[in-house]
């Protein structure tokens, strides 16, 4: 009777484990918001969340106009809130990490969650910090923009997401500041 019950409790120790697995760190996320807090807190992660108050978006818009672009003051000004999670890999576990998943989980989310993608009309492959932007639309206006890339130079990576009610015309002059912020130039 120990032999028989000996198997149906390996099996049953197995499939408990890989379900201990399953439910891990490692685990794809599901949302943007899922992405963040399993990265968030780990080394070498570096995350910043910002919510705009009243207060500050009408700063936003009196700066935005000293550039003297309408579209992206309003653009500014529109901003609810935004959260950029970056990372530099310092190690090659590191590296593995930003090479094998980061990119790979943040698309496989994005398209999960029907974000649609942005085609951005002037991207070139030579300059080292390109983002990819998607979207999340409502009716006619957008209600998310989320830029993902990286350095790649560095192996580094970043997401930025990027919440209010914007137009495409303010999206797209959002897309041109997105990376000097990414890169801290902003």
């Amino acid at each position: 009777m120990k032999i028989r019950f000996a198997p149906f409790l390996l099996a049953f120790a197995l499939l408990w484990l890989a379900g201990c697995r399953a439910s891990g760190p490692e685990t794809p996320a599901r949302t943007v918001a899922q992405f963040f807090n399993k990265y968030e807190n780990r080394s070498g992660f570096k995350a910043t969340d910002w919510n705009a108050g009243l207060a500050t978006r009408f700063l936003l818009g009196r700066l935005g106009k000293l550039g003297g672009n309408s579209d992206l003051s309003q653009a500014l000004t529109s901003i609810r809130s935004a959260k950029i999670l970056s990372f530099t890999p310092t190690s090659n576990s590191a590296q593995k990490l930003v090479a094998d998943g980061l990119d790979r989980e943040v698309a496989g989310l994005l398209a999960s969650e029907r974000y649609k993608p942005l085609p951005v009309a002037d991207t070139d492959p030579d300059i080292p910090n390109q983002l990819r932007y998607s979207v999340r639309e409502q009716g006619d206006r957008i209600t998310e923009l989320v830029a993902v890339g990286g350095e790649k130079t560095t192996g580094s990576f970043v997401l930025m997401a990027i919440s209010g009610s914007f137009t495409r015309a303010q999206v797209a002059e959002l897309s041109k500041v997105l990376p000097n912020v990414a890169t801290g130039g902003f």
